[in-house]
């Protein structure tokens, strides 16, 4: 069953009910360090993927409780339910990648979060692989600063943005493009249908395959197929993983309960 408390506990912030901007800074963050993203609790019925007809109380168990991640479907629609019982004003938001539109073609590929508070609006995401925003990002045209990364949303007209990130002595590059258009859950079935052709294999890919990601307290690591990213204080360093077994223990060290950070 669904626990705000007991949701709270699991990410590292008890207590924390207060409804504002430091509050929300931590909450996202520290949801980012304690669940990973992860493809492998995808849920998979006799009809292929199920993204919106989810139970949300299995689907806590699993994701939170147990510790196991999800993907931007359950870890956003988890971290949006914890914000409404918060009293945060929550829409829903869907954005999508450039490798997302390439094989569905679709503006909802992503799910993600914007957070009215105090007059501004916030984008909030706990269920993006990254490397991205570790903190809740203002609606503005200004650049912003996170950990060594810088931000900026860039209007593309039509009510479009693209949000862009620089690390640090890199370029401008797009994590993902979307509209802030408030979104319901039955936006998502196209999604559904899209991706039933392309399910995961019930016991998960980690021989090569896969998208896992993990935030720790300066940077996140990202593990997509057999590209290992580290970003730390904004600086990237990327290789490509040869050895199965070296894969495998990447997957089970992010994945891991206490998780302290790259190796």
């Amino acid at each position: 069953m669904f626990n705000a408390e007991a949701y709270l506990r699991r990410i590292g912030c008890d207590g924390e009910k207060k409804v504002g901007i430091e509050t929300l800074r931590r909450l996202q963050k520290r949801h980012l360090m304690a669940i990973p993203y992860s493809i492998e609790t995808v849920q998979v019925s006799t009809d292929g993927i199920q993204l919106v007809e989810l139970d949300e109380d299995a689907m806590f168990r699993t994701v939170v409780l147990e510790g196991r991640g999800g993907t931007c479907f359950q870890l956003n629609r988890l971290f949006f339910r914890l914000l409404g019982e918060l009293g945060y004003d929550v829409t829903l938001l869907a954005a999508s990648t450039a490798e997302g539109w390439e094989n569905l073609g679709i503006e909802v590929e992503h799910m993600f979060i914007r957070v009215a508070l105090d007059g501004a609006e916030w984008l909030v995401d706990a269920g993006y692989p990254g490397p991205s925003y570790l903190e809740p990002l203002l609606v503005t045209d200004a650049v912003q600063t996170q950990y060594g990364s810088q931000f900026r949303l860039v209007d593309q007209g039509d009510g479009a943005y693209a949000l862009q990130r620089r690390a640090r002595a890199g370029r401008w590059g797009v994590v993902y493009t979307f509209r802030l258009q408030e979104r319901q859950w039955d936006d998502w079935k196209e999604v559904e249908a899209g991706l039933r052709a392309i399910a995961p294999a019930p016991d998960g890919d980690v021989q090569g395959g896969g998208l896992y990601g993990r935030t720790f307290d300066n940077g996140q690591v990202v593990l997509k197929g057999r590209r290992y990213l580290t970003v730390r204080d904004g600086r990237e360093r990327a290789r490509t993983v040869v050895d199965d077994d070296e894969h495998r223990a990447l997957v089970t060290h992010i994945l891991s309960e206490d998780f302290p950070g790259p190796p």
